[in-house]
């Protein structure tokens, strides 16, 4: 008789992978996030589908007192694993954001690992863009979508999304000519999600953490890369003996 199945890959219980390929994923609703959603009224939010396709969904914030607002593209971390724009962390942030800076804050999810690898993530990072474009386009746009500032467009990225902010970088170039008239000013990278197969010194010295260590980012690296890949593929490590030369590149800001 062949044994059940067991868990083979377990990202902190929230996604797990067991040795039949079934997953598991918990919804919502069985995470114990440890703090709660810190929302002072200032600031309106609702989710549009950007992607039938593939159900995917973003989230709009605006400040309830403001005019011609400037963008803010904010695509969450997880180790393109797991996290959501529903996510407490998330939607805090967002809400803070959209609250300092007075703008429109764009928040997609995107499809995640292991049901789908990379580059799925960076496609749907570049599709929420689009769906930006398609709006400034429109004859009729989400209502949201009036007095904004099309041109001023900021992308802030958390660990994976700081890695999806990069490549999305490389992607649109400088000015970003594919999304007109969307103008993409300047990138964020916070705390960006890079991988490689010698260790930095953090990695290599730095003392073990409960949540993010190097355990569970190698995890991370094995679920979401290209089947065969390592962790020097292009996705994983832009200053790797596989990715271009950026010195070549043009890029925003000039």
């Amino acid at each position: 008789m062949g044994s059940f199945p067991h868990v083979i890959e377990d990202c902190l219980g929230i996604l797990q992978l067991y040795s039949d390929g079934s997953i598991f994923r918990s919804s919502d609703d069985q995470i114990d996030f440890k703090f709660t959603v810190q929302d002072d009224g200032s600031v309106v939010w609702k989710d549009c589908l950007y992607d039938e396709k593939n159900n995917l969904y973003l989230r709009l914030y605006k400040p309830k007192l403001a005019n011609k607002l400037k963008i803010v593209y904010f695509f969450h971390g997880g180790g393109f694993c797991v996290g959501s724009r529903t996510w407490p962390n998330c939607h805090n942030c967002c809400l803070r954001l959209s609250s300092d800076l007075q703008a429109l804050v764009i928040a997609p999810d995107y499809r995640l690992a292991p049901e789908f690898c990379l580059p799925a993530a960076m496609d749907d990072a570049f599709t929420s863009m689009k769906w930006l474009q398609n709006q400034a386009l429109s004859k009729t746009p989400d209502s949201w979508m009036k007095d904004i500032m099309i041109d001023q467009v900021f992308v802030i990225g958390d660990s994976s999304g700081g890695n999806m902010a990069h490549h999305l970088s490389l992607r649109l170039w400088v000015g970003s000519p594919e999304l007109a008239p969307v103008r993409v000013r300047g990138y964020v990278l916070m705390a960006p999600f890079f991988g490689g197969s010698l260790r930095t010194k953090s990695e290599a010295e730095g003392p073990a953490e409960p949540f993010l260590n190097v355990e569970i980012l190698d995890r991370f690296w094995r679920l979401s890369l290209p089947i065969g890949a390592t962790a020097d593929h292009p996705l994983a490590n832009p200053f790797g003996p596989l990715s271009p030369n950026l010195e070549s590149m043009k890029l925003d800001p000039p």
